[in-house]
Protein backbone atom coordinates (compact mmCIF):
# COMPACT_ATOMS: atom_id res chain seq x y z
CA UNK A 1 0.00 0.00 0.00
CA UNK A 2 1.48 3.62 -0.93
CA UNK A 3 0.82 6.97 1.55
CA UNK A 4 -1.78 7.80 -1.48
CA UNK A 5 -3.96 4.18 -0.88
CA UNK A 6 -3.46 4.47 2.83
CA UNK A 7 -4.65 8.60 2.99
CA UNK A 8 -7.83 7.42 0.73
CA UNK A 9 -8.72 4.43 2.49
CA UNK A 10 -8.51 6.35 6.07
CA UNK A 11 -10.37 9.35 4.10
CA UNK A 12 -12.91 6.78 3.23
CA UNK A 13 -13.76 6.11 7.14
CA UNK A 14 -16.29 8.79 8.41
CA UNK A 15 -15.63 11.61 9.98
CA UNK A 16 -12.01 11.27 10.65
CA UNK A 17 -9.23 14.03 9.94
CA UNK A 18 -5.82 14.27 8.82
CA UNK A 19 -2.71 16.23 9.42
CA UNK A 20 1.02 15.86 8.30
CA UNK A 21 2.79 16.06 11.44
CA UNK A 22 6.00 14.68 13.84
CA UNK A 23 8.63 14.71 10.79
CA UNK A 24 6.27 14.18 7.53
CA UNK A 25 4.27 11.63 9.55
CA UNK A 26 0.81 11.18 7.41
CA UNK A 27 -1.79 11.00 10.56
CA UNK A 28 -5.30 9.99 10.83
CA UNK A 29 -7.48 10.96 13.74
CA UNK A 30 -10.92 10.25 14.75
CA UNK A 31 -12.41 12.99 17.33
CA UNK A 32 -9.44 14.32 17.71
CA UNK A 33 -7.70 10.89 18.60
CA UNK A 34 -5.25 9.25 16.51
CA UNK A 35 -5.87 5.81 15.24
CA UNK A 36 -3.25 5.84 12.24
CA UNK A 37 0.16 6.62 10.88
CA UNK A 38 1.90 6.24 7.66
CA UNK A 39 5.65 6.76 7.86
CA UNK A 40 8.47 6.30 5.36
CA UNK A 41 11.50 4.19 6.88
CA UNK A 42 15.14 4.23 5.49
CA UNK A 43 15.76 3.50 2.13
CA UNK A 44 12.07 4.94 1.15
CA UNK A 45 10.08 2.24 2.02
CA UNK A 46 6.22 2.85 3.58
CA UNK A 47 5.41 1.13 7.30
CA UNK A 48 1.84 1.97 8.95
CA UNK A 49 0.89 1.98 12.58
CA UNK A 50 -2.22 1.38 14.06
CA UNK A 51 -3.58 0.51 17.41
CA UNK A 52 -4.62 -2.78 17.87
CA UNK A 53 -6.76 -5.32 20.94
CA UNK A 54 -4.75 -7.20 23.40
CA UNK A 55 -5.07 -10.47 21.38
CA UNK A 56 -4.38 -8.57 17.74
CA UNK A 57 -1.27 -6.99 19.41
CA UNK A 58 -0.03 -10.33 20.62
CA UNK A 59 -0.46 -12.44 17.64
CA UNK A 60 0.79 -9.88 15.09
CA UNK A 61 3.97 -8.62 17.29
CA UNK A 62 5.26 -12.46 16.42
CA UNK A 63 4.30 -12.38 12.29
CA UNK A 64 6.70 -11.15 9.69
CA UNK A 65 6.17 -7.98 8.62
CA UNK A 66 4.79 -6.49 12.12
CA UNK A 67 6.84 -5.51 14.89
CA UNK A 68 5.56 -3.37 18.04
CA UNK A 69 5.29 0.23 17.04
CA UNK A 70 8.17 2.22 18.25
CA UNK A 71 7.39 4.81 20.25
CA UNK A 72 4.28 3.39 20.76
CA UNK A 73 4.75 -0.05 22.53
CA UNK A 74 7.57 1.35 24.40
CA UNK A 75 5.19 2.79 27.07
CA UNK A 76 2.78 0.09 27.14
CA UNK A 77 0.44 0.95 24.39
CA UNK A 78 -1.04 -1.47 22.15
CA UNK A 79 0.01 -0.03 18.89
CA UNK A 80 1.38 -2.52 16.11
CA UNK A 81 3.45 -1.61 13.08
CA UNK A 82 3.23 -2.60 9.52
CA UNK A 83 6.33 -2.60 7.76
CA UNK A 84 5.80 -5.43 5.05
CA UNK A 85 3.61 -2.82 2.15
CA UNK A 86 3.99 -4.42 -0.80
CA UNK A 87 1.09 -5.82 -1.31
CA UNK A 88 0.65 -8.76 0.35
CA UNK A 89 -0.82 -7.95 3.16
CA UNK A 90 -2.86 -5.17 1.70
CA UNK A 91 -5.82 -6.81 2.77
CA UNK A 92 -4.97 -7.40 6.35
CA UNK A 93 -3.47 -3.68 6.61
CA UNK A 94 -7.32 -2.47 5.69
CA UNK A 95 -8.86 -5.19 8.23
CA UNK A 96 -6.56 -3.50 11.22
CA UNK A 97 -7.07 -0.09 10.02
CA UNK A 98 -10.79 -0.85 10.37
CA UNK A 99 -10.06 -1.92 14.01
CA UNK A 100 -7.75 0.70 15.01
CA UNK A 101 -10.69 3.43 13.75
CA UNK A 102 -13.56 1.00 15.35
CA UNK A 103 -11.14 0.58 19.01
CA UNK A 104 -10.50 4.70 18.83
CA UNK A 105 -13.60 5.56 18.11
CA UNK A 106 -15.54 3.62 20.73
CA UNK A 107 -13.47 5.38 23.09
CA UNK A 108 -14.92 8.37 22.39
CA UNK A 109 -17.47 10.10 24.55
CA UNK A 110 -21.37 10.05 23.84
CA UNK A 111 -21.43 13.57 23.15
CA UNK A 112 -18.50 13.22 21.18
CA UNK A 113 -20.21 10.53 19.33
CA UNK A 114 -23.11 12.46 18.39
CA UNK A 115 -20.95 15.94 17.23
CA UNK A 116 -19.31 13.72 14.53
CA UNK A 117 -22.26 11.79 13.51
CA UNK A 118 -21.15 8.41 15.45
CA UNK A 119 -24.30 7.40 17.20
CA UNK A 120 -25.04 4.55 14.97
CA UNK A 121 -22.21 2.73 15.49
CA UNK A 122 -21.54 2.91 19.13
CA UNK A 123 -25.00 1.38 19.85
Amino acid sequence: MTHDQFNQFCDSLPATTYVMQWGNSHVWKVGGKVFAIGTTQEGGKEAYTFKTSDRNYDFLKENEGYRPAPYFATRGMKWIQQTATDGELVEELSYYLKESYRIVAQGLSKRKHTELGLVEESE
